[in-house]
């Protein structure tokens, strides 16, 4: 008897926390049935925009303003926008999702197809945690955290295949509404220029925002990079490809990180 209630409550408050989940229409409610069945593939949908054409960014959704303002605050002059669902049928939690977002040495290695060179080579040969903007000395991911924090600031070194030495803080925070949490903002900067021979892309005018929510249909990742480059540069280099090609990896690096917690 004892077993049977224990079943009964269990289900019960499986059915209450799978009730409580966002719909993809729910946060996407007028998106068109083109990109919403791009974003349910596994490849996922990307968009890239330009400031001199007109940015092309989802409107009216419901997410957290704060995800776009903060990409828009740097004046950025070229945008990724990217969607993508994880399906499956493993319950993943926040804390999962901050757990995976921890493993930054993970990072190292993760390929991506260069045109240049015609093959797939690592993006960054090296990713470590630093203990901050000053010290920059490498220090170990942590141990599998049993509390889910409501904000933390990680700092970052990733040896790009361009760039070099580059230098990132990562700002995590737990977005909530009426006091319920519904996902976890990812946001990625860099607190040094990035340079090839000369600064490209000055310190802070680097931004790539996740944000990832479990959802009906599986684990939502939304992700909106942008970039403020100076004109001698954006004129010599695809921008939009080096953007979109730096998002992939970092949003396959959190899906991947995603799968296996």
């Amino acid at each position: 008897m004892l077993k049977k209630f224990l079943v009964i409550i269990f289900c019960f408050c499986a059915a209450s926390v799978f009730s409580q989940l966002r719909t993809f229409d729910e946060i996407f409610p007028s998106i068109s049935r083109d990109i919403r069945s791009s974003a349910l593939t596994d490849s996922g949908y990307v968009s890239s925009s330009r400031k001199e054409s007109g940015f092309s960014i989802q409107q009216g959704t419901r997410l957290d303003p704060s995800i776009v303002n903060n990409v828009r605050r740097i004046n950025p002059g070229y945008i990724v926008e990217s969607i993508s669902v994880i399906s499956g049928s493993r319950t993943v939690s926040l804390l999962d999702i901050y757990n995976a977002l921890g493993n930054i040495r993970s990072l190292q290695g993760r390929l991506y197809h260069s045109e240049t060179r015609n093959q797939n080579i690592p993006l960054f040969e090296d990713a470590t945690r630093i203990a901050s903007e000053r010290q920059t000395t490498a220090i170990p991911d942590p141990i599998r955290s049993r509390v889910l924090p409501q904000s933390e600031t990680v700092y970052i070194r990733l040896k790009d295949a361009n760039f070099g030495n580059t230098f990132y803080r990562a700002d995590i925070s737990l977005i909530q509404n009426a006091g319920r949490p519904y996902g976890l903002r990812y946001t990625l900067s860099n607190f040094r220029s990035m340079n090839y021979v000369v600064p490209v892309i000055g310190a802070g005018k680097f931004i790539a925002q996740l944000y990832i929510e479990p959802i009906s249909e599986g684990i939502l990742i939304y992700s909106l990079a942008g970039a403020d480059i100076a004109d001698l540069f954006a004129s010599r280099i695809d921008v939009d490809s080096a953007i979109s090609k730096r998002l992939a990896v970092i949003t396959g690096w959190a899906a991947d990180g995603i799968r296996r917690n």
